[in-house]
């Protein structure tokens, strides 16, 4: 046309992202042991009054149950990590939104896991900030450590975070912050702690160092950072276990054979795992059989390092076994933006606790026995 342009065009051209037109909101992200994951709002769960029953945080199979809840922003990154060492990324806001009844959407149909690869476990974290670090641990004892910020860029196929060789597994993966202690506890009932800074920071397809020397027979069945204040659950293939101090396992340099956590006789048979509890927990003991029994911690006797421990749970014949323990989590009023309080008895409840599956008449806890000392 002919006439002069009275339009300005200024400013720079940026990328548009879909997560630019989500609103930045609060959820709670729940995934069940057979990896049904799922994130409801967090307003869903109003703050109630002490003394109740909580609300349904979500709704499982009669074989299943949740192994981890927590509260993240649609903007955060969960990142889930498979048997063979490796990483995949997933925003928050990708995870299916469901109603607090829902069981949720198995995470296989969210990442496209190779062939072969089973979900080991999940991080999650807001940022891939600087001085923190993803500290992990196999089942033939190697740990190794990888400044976070290096998983910043995931590829849809994933990326390595660690090399397993063969025969080995990945049995844990946590965030730390560089300053911890870390607890590694075998099937023979032995344990080591040492400090993290005794493993170096290492590049993403580093195969890691040796963190605990095992005899013959032997694996890694758990890994623990150490907080202060709380017990180690360790739990055999009979139904017995026991909770210690953590105070009771002192530091030792890294690679060594560590002392006994827990003997392993006959009557015990080997450790299925351990986990780090505080007195207001709950834990979730699996058979071979598909029994589930949930128990509070604060019922576990606390006792000794070097004894046999007390029974958990009471096994139908010899050739069922326990498979596993998990810590059952819950999210607290506090956790949940409420101010708690609340007169007298009888309110609608202080904590928003996940629904329990109906355990069945077979796992009914048998009762304690004392404790073996050594």
């Amino acid at each position: 046309f002919a006439d002069a342009r009275r339009s300005e065009i200024t400013g720079d051209l940026t990328e548009m992202r879909v997560e630019d037109l989500i609103a930045e909101e609060d959820m709670v992200v729940t995934l069940s042991h057979t990896g049904y994951i799922k994130r409801t709002p967090l307003s869903e769960y109003r703050a109630q009054r002490r003394g109740g029953r909580g609300k349904t945080g979500a709704t499982t199979k009669e074989d299943d149950f949740l192994t981890d809840i927590f509260i993240a922003s649609t903007h955060a990154y969960v990142l889930p990590l498979t048997n063979r060492g490796r990483l995949y990324w997933l925003k928050v806001h990708e995870i299916p939104a469901a109603s607090r009844t829902s069981k949720g959407k198995p995470i296989v149909n969210l990442v496209q896991f190779s062939e072969g690869e089973k979900l080991a476990q999940m991080l999650v974290t807001k940022e891939f900030t600087e001085n923190q670090f993803v500290l992990f641990v196999t089942k033939n004892g190697t740990v190794k450590r990888t400044d976070l910020p290096a998983f910043s860029n995931v590829r849809s196929a994933g990326i390595a975070a660690i090399t397993i060789e063969d025969g080995d597994g990945l049995v844990a993966v946590k965030i730390t912050d560089g300053t911890k202690d870390v607890l590694i506890s075998t099937a023979q009932g032995m344990s080591i702690r040492f400090n993290e800074t005794e493993v170096r920071s290492m590049g993403r397809t580093a195969v890691g160092v040796k963190g605990i020397t095992l005899e013959p027979g032997d694996e890694v069945v758990s890994a623990e950072v150490v907080e202060k204040g709380t017990t180690l659950l360790t739990v055999t293939e009979n139904g017995y276990g026991k909770r210690t101090i953590e105070d009771e396992y002192r530091v030792q340099g890294r690679g060594g054979k560590g002392i006994i956590d827990i003997k392993t006789t006959d009557r015990n048979g080997r450790v299925v795992g351990a986990v780090q509890v505080r007195d207001e927990d709950e834990v979730m003991i699996v058979t071979t059989s598909g029994v589930l029994i949930r128990m509070k911690v604060k019922d576990i006797s606390v006792i000794g390092r070097n004894t046999q421990g007390v029974r958990l749970i009471t096994l139908d014949g010899a050739d069922e076994k326990v498979a596993g323990i998990s810590h059952v989590p819950e999210v607290k009023d506090e956790e949940l933006g409420g101010e708690g309080g609340g007169e007298g008895e009888g309110g609608e409840g202080e904590t928003e606790t996940p629904a329990a599956p109906a355990t069945p008449a077979p796992a009914t806890p048998a009762p304690e026995t004392p404790p073996t000392e050594s």
